[in-house]
C-alpha cells in the first residue's frame, strides 16, 4: 500500500490475519508496528516507550521495526490535517499499532481525536486492565485486590456524537418532533436546550459482550459483569443488558453460566472453567468496586459508563498515570493509555510513561507475546518498587529517588535485561 508521508521500514515483516473468522493472527518475529506519538507529554512518553518494548522484544528472541504515523499536531505540521489518511490506512494494514494521548479541546473545536480513530478503525472494544504494581502509593487500605478488565464499547452510547447546539434550527426542529410527534410535550424546559440521541444497538452490544467473555474464557477469568442503568434508561441500558445476557445464554453452551442458574441451580457452585455472567447497576457497581473488589473480575459496559468506572478503577491502585488501555476490533489492535497530553508538561522529560508501556503490554498480548508482555509489566513493578519513579510517584514515596522520564526507561530496560 502506498503512503503519502509515511516511510515504511525497509526490514520488518506485516502482522496478516489468517483466519476472518476467528481473527486469528499470524505474528511474524520482526513485525513492523506503527507507533503514534500523540500531542503533549506524547513526546516523551512516546518515545520512553518504544525502547521499552524494544528491549522487550529482543530479549525474547524478537524484534520490532517501528513505523511512524502522525495525528494532532505532528499531523497538522506534517499534513494540515488532524487525522491523515496514510495513518488510518497505515493501522488497518499493519493491524497492531500503539499511540500516545492526543489533544481535544473542551466545548469548542474539532471532535476528539482519540475517539474519531477508534470509530474510523471500528475498534469498537476499549479495554482498559486495572491492576496494582507493588510499591506504587494508592488511597486505599488494599489495592492488591483490584484486578478488573473493562470493555467498554467505543462506537455508541452518548460518545456517538449525535447531538445538536442549543439555539440552532436543527435542535428546534428535534424538540418539536420529540414533544409534538412522540407526546413527550413537558419533557424538556422552556429556553435554551441542547439535546443529544443515545444509540445503543444490538450489533454493537452482542460484539462487545462477545470480546469480553472471549477474553474472560482465554485469560482464565472467572467472571463477566454487564454494567448498565437499565432501572431508567429501560430501552438503552435496558436493552444491553438483555442482548449481553442473550450472546452469554445462546452462544457458548457450557462454558458461560448466568448468576441466576448459578443460585438456582448449582447453589452457587459455579462448574470448573466456565465464566460467569452477571448484571449490575452502574451506580451500585461504582461502591461495589470500592466495597467488594475482589468480586469482580471482567466488566462489559457501555461508553459512557466505561468511562467512569475504569477511571474509578485506575484511582484505587495509584492514578491514571499508571493506567494502560488499548482498543481492539475484529483482527486490529489500537492500544493507547488512558490519561490525557497534559500539554503543560510537554517535553520536560518529567512525566510517567508507565501508562503507555503497559498499554505496550496488552498490544504485546494481543500479539501472543505474552512472555514479552510479562517482561515489560514485570520490569516496570521492579522500578518502581526499588523507588526509583519519575516525580508524580517519587512526591508520595518515602525514600524515593526522582528520575526523568528518560531516565526511568533506562531503569526499565536494565530490570528487562535482569529478569529476561
Amino acid at each position: 500500500m502506498a503512503y503519502d508521508k509515511i516511510e515504511v521500514p525497509d526490514e520488518g515483516e506485516p502482522i496478516e490475519v489468517v483466519d476472518e473468522e476467528t481473527d486469528e493472527l499470524a505474528v511474524p518475529d520482526n513485525p513492523i508496528i506503527p507507533i503514534l506519538y500523540g500531542d503533549g507529554i506524547g513526546t516523551d512518553v512516546g518515545p520512553a516507550t518504544q525502547k521499552v518494548l524494544e528491549a522487550a522484544a529482543q530479549a525474547t528472541g524478537r524484534d520490532i521495526s517501528w513505523m511512524r504515523v502522525y495525528a494532532g499536531e505532528s499531523a497538522r505540521e506534517k499534513y494540515d490535517e488532524n487525522l491523515p489518511e496514510d495513518t488510518v490506512k497505515a493501522i488497518r494494514e499493519f493491524r497492531v499499532a500503539i499511540k500516545g494521548p492526543l489533544t481535544t479541546p473542551v466545548g469548542a473545536g474539532f471532535r476528539s481525536l482519540n475517539v474519531a480513530l477508534r470509530k474510523t478503525l471500528d475498534t469498537y472494544a476499549n479495554v482498559r486492565p486495572t491492576y496494582h504494581l507493588d510499591g506504587v502509593p494508592s488511597p486505599v487500605k488494599r489495592p492488591e485486590k483490584m484486578d478488573m478488565v473493562t470493555f467498554r464499547e467505543n462506537t455508541e452510547d452518548v460518545y456517538a456524537g449525535i447531538e445538536w447546539e442549543a439555539g440552532t434550527e436543527e435542535v428546534q426542529q428535534v424538540k418539536e418532533f420529540v414533544e409534538e410527534e412522540m407526546g413527550a410535550d413537558d419533557t424538556i424546559h422552556p429556553g435554551p436546550v441542547g439535546i443529544g440521541v443515545k444509540p445503543i444497538t444490538e450489533f454493537g452490544t452482542k460484539r462487545l459482550v462477545r470480546q469480553a467473555i472471549d477474553y474472560a474464557l482465554e485469560h482464565g477469568r472467572d467472571s463477566v459483569t454487564l454494567v448498565h442503568k437499565g432501572n431508567i434508561m429501560k430501552f438503552t441500558e435496558g436493552a444491553f443488558r438483555d442482548w449481553g445476557y442473550e450472546v452469554a445464554e445462546e452462544e457458548y453452551g457450557d462454558e458461560v453460566i448466568t448468576e441466576d442458574t448459578l443460585w438456582e441451580e448449582r447453589d452457587g457452585e459455579a462448574p470448573e472453567n466456565a465464566v460467569v455472567v452477571n448484571d449490575r447497576i452502574a451506580d451500585n457497581m461504582l461502591q461495589q468496586i470500592l466495597t467488594r473488589t475482589d468480586n469482580y473480575d471482567v466488566i462489559a459496559t457501555m461508553n459512557l459508563n466505561g468511562d467512569y468506572l475504569s477511571d474509578a478503577c485506575g484511582a484505587q491502585i495509584g492514578g491514571l498515570g499508571i493506567a494502560p488501555g488499548a482498543n481492539f476490533g475484529d483482527g486490529i489492535c489500537l492500544a493507547e493509555p488512558v490519561h490525557g497530553s497534559a500539554p503543560k508538561y510537554a517535553g520536560q522529560d518529567k512525566v510517567n510513561p508507565t501508562a503507555m508501556m503497559l498499554s505496550g503490554v496488552l498490544m504485546f498480548e494481543y500479539m501472543g507475546w505474552t512472555d514479552a508482555a510479562q517482561l515489560v509489566r514485570d520490569a516496570c513493578e521492579a522500578t518502581i518498587s526499588s523507588k526509583k519513579v519519575t516525580y508524580d510517584l517519587e512526591r508520595q514515596i518515602e525514600g524515593g529517588e526522582k528520575l526523568a522520564t528518560s531516565e526511568y526507561a533506562d531503569e526499565v530496560v536494565s530490570n528487562i535485561e535482569k529478569l529476561a
